[in-house]
């Protein structure tokens, strides 16, 4: 049988198409559907319980297709497709994805700091779909050991898939990652932050960082103290955050917690174009935990991003940013 050439049209076609298919006879999400059909053609097999009819319509989808042939880069970028028209549809708020833009500056900031080392460990606390995680892997000829915690069903059925399809060896773990996860300390890790209130005031009050004027605890901050705890020392922080982070009373604490225990390396907030709502902008906080040959940069790298889309402007910052490190690489080594 003739292998099927695919292009990125083509690809999300498959996704969209097959994952269709499965809505409408299984009476689930799309979301949940796009799980379903990617380890269908990771395992070569229809896995689900389905008439005659509909598997010979879902074996005529996925006939020659080989994705070992496809680049990992445009599965990513293919799947995200799928995913994001599934997350159009999709009622819960917390479905949602890290900028493609985003995760491609993230992966570069990351061969920046890890540029003298040819392994790592890396952990996403909030690995969502993955997104982030695999755009660092596709983008690095480093040996990285990652690992992806995800507290949502749905999100971390298609960061398996998602992970599968793109021959990645990930260890991802089903649970609320501000409770204990068992995962041995890190040497980077990265965090699109969720922002809001932590529902659980038991597990928020054995942090640092819980609020001290009742009420719930701000996620935001929380995460920040997880994932400062789960660093080795000298690893990078290198997080989302939102631009209102270091705003009002509960501030105070935050600051003091981060200057106890971190370096800041960088804060280069993204273009406001980006978000819908100002109120909503987000900032890349990078922080290096504190050790004993860990010291402070001559100057923190601070910057306000252009516009991913304006390439001339892109390349003065990027060029900058490879003076900085140029320049500060004995600090942070």
């Amino acid at each position: 049988m003739a292998t099927t050439i695919l292009d990125m049209e083509k690809l999300f076609q498959l996704f969209d198409n097959s994952a269709t298919i499965l809505v409408n006879e299984l009476h689930i999400s799309y979301l949940d559907a796009l799980a379903e059909t990617g380890e269908n053609l990771f395992e070569g097999d229809i896995l689900q319980d389905l008439d005659s009819f509909t598997k010979r319509r879902l074996q005529k989808e996925y006939e020659g297709v080989d994705l070992t042939t496809v680049s990992k880069e445009m599965i990513r970028k293919a799947f995200q497709l799928a995913i994001l028209k599934g997350m159009k549809e999709a009622i819960q708020p917390t479905h949602e994805m890290t900028p493609d833009a985003v995760c491609l500056f993230i992966s570069y900031l990351i061969e920046k700091l890890m540029q003298t080392r040819k392994a790592f460990s890396l952990l996403d606390p909030a690995y969502g779909t993955g997104n982030l995680v695999t755009a660092i892997l596709n983008n690095t000829d480093k040996a990285i050991t990652a690992y992806g915690v995800e507290v949502d069903e749905t999100l971390i059925k298609l960061g398996y898939a998602n992970a599968n399809l793109q021959r990645h060896e990930i260890e991802l773990f089903r649970q609320d990652a501000l409770q204990p996860i068992f995962v041995e300390d890190v040497d980077v890790i990265v965090a699109d932050v969720p922002v809001g209130f932590y529902p659980n005031d038991v597990v928020a009050n054995e942090y640092e960082l819980s609020t001290k004027s009742g009420g719930h605890s701000f996620s935001h901050y929380l995460y920040i103290e997880k994932s400062l705890k789960h660093l080795n020392d000298g690893g990078f922080l290198v997080a989302m955050i939102p631009n209102f982070m270091f705003e009002g009373e509960e501030a105070a604490n935050l600051n003091a917690f981060i200057k106890k225990n971190a370096v800041i390396i960088g804060l280069l907030q993204l273009p406001l174009t980006m978000f819908k709502n100002n109120k909503h902008a987000k900032s890349i906080f990078i922080l290096q935990k504190k050790g004993e040959d860990v010291r402070v940069p001559k100057q923190a790298l601070l910057a306000e991003l252009p516009s991913f889309s304006k390439k001339d402007a892109m390349r003065g910052i990027i060029k900058n940013i490879d003076i900085w490190f140029k320049d500060n690489l004995n600090f942070i080594q």
